[in-house]
């Protein structure tokens, strides 16, 4: 697949998700996402300068698709404090499962935040149409909704329309790590990356590479006995 090939495709629907909501929403999740989630909320009115949603303005942006449960999100952000981390997530159950893990209960409204977390709450792809040329240093797609079926396979993050998009957000030398148990999306992801040049594909890991903080979703895959695969793609700087 050229990279010519990929320009003239149709972007794929802003529709990376499903459902929004697995059961009604308890009291203390109301509060989190009406008093918690505004305070850490990316304002799109600064997307075209993100590094300024920051307090203080970081060193380097990272951006996550699809947080979950926020494991992931929340030990990136700890690790690494001159990195500015916008987490994206529409489920609204893992929404509350990040805020939850950020604030006591009682301090929705005024306990203290990480200044170098920012969350997106919607469509990951409106998000990146949003963000200037090469702005990112780092990409993370982990364990997504696989989407098995072929007629669902246009919502997938990973998909030939997105591609020219994605790098158009990294810088090159940035780093856009994958990974998933899944044999259709490994399958997918395989074929869909193959042959193109914009990103350099070192054969994926086996086993969870330093550097990446374990999901609940990948305990549950091993647990399950799948044997989930970790790219690390590199933006090329041609």
């Amino acid at each position: 697949m050229s990279d010519a090939s990929l320009r003239p495709l149709k972007p794929p629907p802003d529709r990376l998700y499903g459902r929004q909501r697995s059961h009604p929403l308890r009291p203390r999740q109301h509060k989190l996402i009406a008093e918690t989630l505004p305070r850490l909320r990316l304002d799109a009115t600064r997307a075209g300068d993100p590094l300024s949603a920051f307090s203080p303005r970081p060193a380097q942006l990272w951006l996550e698709v699809g947080f979950g449960g926020g494991e992931h999100a929340l030990a990136q952000a700890a690790a690494n404090p001159d990195a500015g981390l916008i987490a994206c997530e529409v489920f609204e159950n893992g929404i509350c499962s990040l805020l939850s893990r950020l604030v006591p209960e009682g301090g929705e409204a005024d306990a203290p935040l990480p200044g170098n977390l920012r969350l997106w709450d919607d469509d990951a792809r409106a998000l990146l149409r949003l963000l200037p040329d090469a702005c990112l240093d780092r990409l993370f797609l982990l364990f997504p909704d696989p989407w098995p079926k072929a007629r669902h396979a246009k919502r997938r993050f990973v998909h030939p329309g997105q591609l020219p998009e994605v790098a158009r957000v990294l810088k090159p030398g940035g780093e856009w790590r994958i990974a998933s148990d899944d044999p259709t999306y490994q399958a997918w992801v395989t074929e869909v990356l193959a042959g193109q040049r914009l990103f350099m594909m070192p054969p994926p890991a086996t086993s969870r590479p330093a550097g990446w903080p374990p999901t609940r979703y990948e305990a549950k895959a091993l647990a399950a006995g799948r044997a989930p695969l970790y790219w690390a793609l590199i933006r090329s700087g041609t």
